[in-house]
């Protein structure tokens, strides 16, 4: 069964969520909590969207892989305006809750993981020649090997900036394991929306 999203024709999802993105964007830029850690947030949003802009008729995604790459970008935009560390739901949820941190990074690496897991799945089935099953445990295994170098370029782009105050500026809010729990998040995500999509198709064929 087809979804609105998916009758739509991708150039003019593509423009609608770039429109939308931008302009969020546009409006995050204005009084970030933390400017600098707003720009170093934006570099690789801005690398990551200049890369779409100049592939994106090469890579052919479905309107829902777009979606998602759109949603993840959404997170990103609110997180970096405020500083995960900082994002109000999070210290709401975190007075409401009791809980010993702001829990808003760990929202977002799940982000990571879970939306972009099926974009990245799509581009394995069609450039890997990878079975369906083997391209799910892959897909899960890009994501949690891209999230390792994420936090990599993170840490050094810490000392460079901070140093010696490394995980405060992260934003590790004193926890040591912050950035093995950030990947385990995304490679949870993954696994999640693989999870879904097999089960989308296993309905597909069934119906």
């Amino acid at each position: 069964m087809k979804t609105a999203a998916s009758k739509l024709k991708p150039k003019t999802v593509i423009a609608g969520l770039a429109v939308f993105c931008t302009l969020l964007w546009l409006l995050a830029a204005i009084h970030p909590l933390d400017r600098q850690a707003w720009a170093l947030e934006n570099i690789l949003l801005v690398l990551f969207a200049i890369t779409l802009v100049f592939s994106g008729s090469r890579l052919r995604l479905s309107n829902g892989a777009y979606i998602c790459i759109a949603l993840f970008v959404i997170v990103h935009i609110i997180g970096a305006h405020y500083t995960y560390a900082r994002m109000p739901l999070g210290l709401w949820a975190e007075d409401q809750f009791g809980f010993s941190r702001n829990h808003f990074d760990r929202v977002a690496h799940f982000s990571f993981g879970f939306f972009l897991a099926l974009p990245v799945h799509e581009l394995l089935l069609r450039l890997s020649g990878l079975r369906r099953a083997s391209s799910f445990w892959m897909t899960a295994a890009l994501i949690l090997a891209l999230s390792s170098l994420f936090e990599i370029i993170e840490s050094v782009v810490a000392e460079i900036v901070a140093p010696g105050v490394g995980v405060a500026w992260l934003g590790g809010q004193g926890d040591e394991w912050d950035a093995q729990n950030d990947m385990l998040c995304s490679f949870v995500g993954s696994l999640a929306m693989a999870m879904l999509v097999a089960v989308a198709e296993w309905k597909g064929k069934t119906e």
